[in-house]
């Protein structure tokens, strides 16, 4: 048994397999693997690895402390949308964000403490960047959340999803840049994947447009799914919208996607916050689909949801159905994305873990 010493960087979910047979020195391997299982397969607390001894147990507690500490939880949609509010143990703030539907679940997770895109619509990026996560803050974000869908599950006597597995979805949506910490969260991933036992198919990585990161994605092996914040199909406009875009201009971004469709011959998804006045005319429509339509992309078309450091309205719900039908005579597939949450500031672009905001005021573009 190892000696009780403070490792105040690591928490539970760092350590990898090996680390932890490393740390666990001199216990045997069948043991090392009951404690992985029970942690990332089984969801289990320390305390509740029945099958270790309690001796073990309090040794893992105490070398291995949880990086999350709950703050507050939000519900909405009749307890169909759930928000957690994390306090990391430097004091940092995160959010994670569980979706239920009749036949899956869907959890949305954070990969930084803020951010450093400065979006303008997002209040994630108009509360700024803090820190990255590292992969075990990532990962357990994915647990607690498998707990609580287990939790409402035994509650309802029933499952809140008739999947095999509480959680069918893993999209990496929350705050901040996946693909700015890139080693953190592609580490994340594997495990996810791997221990937790999530398909890759059922894993979404959103980017803003960090080209380096999309190359690195499309060199890795698991089959993940990309989406790109895009927004804007012209450099002028999206510079305003995305700043991340006067570093990798939109051509290329294409450049980058199309490598990523060439290595994984997955779909790639443009996200697109319907902003009113600013990229939601006719003209936009066709400046998208000719952006899209060689990379064979789907458009999600967001409502946006309102955040305090950015008054431009959305487009009307009429306006939004009359976009999408256009991309589709245009040649584009493209949905509307139901909102959930953004009553309680779960939505796309409102994650801000109820820090204050800079204010932004975008240029809106005439109606013709």
């Amino acid at each position: 048994m190892p000696p009780a010493i403070s490792q105040p960087d690591v928490s539970l979910y760092d350590l990898g397999r090996d680390e932890l047979a490393g740390l666990l020195d001199g216990e045997p391997r069948y043991r090392v693997d009951q404690v992985w299982q029970g942690l990332y397969a089984q969801h289990l607390e320390p305390e509740e690895l029945s099958n270790v001894p309690k001796a073990l147990r309090s040794t893992i507690d105490e070398l291995l402390p949880a990086a999350l500490v709950p703050v507050r939880e939000s519900v909405a949609d009749r307890g169909d949308t759930i928000k957690q509010l994390w306090a990391l143990r430097d004091g940092h703030l995160i959010e994670t964000v569980i979706m239920l539907y009749p036949n899956r679940s869907t959890v949305c997770v954070s990969s930084q403490a803020g951010c450093a895109m400065g979006c303008s619509f997002c209040a994630t990026g108009q509360v700024g960047f803090d820190r990255h996560l590292s992969a075990g803050e990532i990962i357990e974000q994915v647990i607690r959340a498998a707990r609580r869908i287990e939790a409402l599950s035994s509650e309802k006597n029933q499952g809140s999803t008739k999947s095999s597995h509480p959680i069918d979805n893993i999209v990496f949506m929350g705050m901040g840049e996946p693909l700015a910490n890139f080693d953190a969260t592609w580490t994340a991933v594997e495990r996810i994947n791997g221990d937790i036992g999530i398909g890759a198919r059922h894993i979404t990585i959103s980017t803003v447009g960090v080209v380096p990161g999309i190359r690195r994605m499309a060199d890795e092996t698991l089959p993940v799914n990309l989406a790109v914040s895009l927004h804007a199909a012209t450099d002028r406009k999206r510079d305003r919208i995305a700043p991340i875009n006067k570093t990798f201009p939109l051509r290329e971004l294409a450049k980058a996607l199309q490598h990523y469709l060439r290595s994984k011959s997955r779909r790639i998804s443009f996200e697109w916050a319907m902003i009113d006045g600013v990229n939601d005319t006719p003209e936009d429509a066709i400046e998208l689909s000719a952006y899209a339509l060689p990379l064979r992309a789907h458009v999600n078309l967001i409502p946006l949801n309102p955040t305090p450091g950015y008054r431009t309205r959305g487009t009307a719900p009429a306006d939004i159905e009359a976009f999408r039908d256009q991309l589709e005579e245009l040649g584009v597939n493209a949905t509307v994305r139901h909102t959930r949450g953004s009553n309680i500031d779960a939505a796309c672009g409102q994650l801000r873990a109820g820090q204050p905001v800079q204010l932004k005021h975008p240029r809106r573009r005439a109606r013709a």
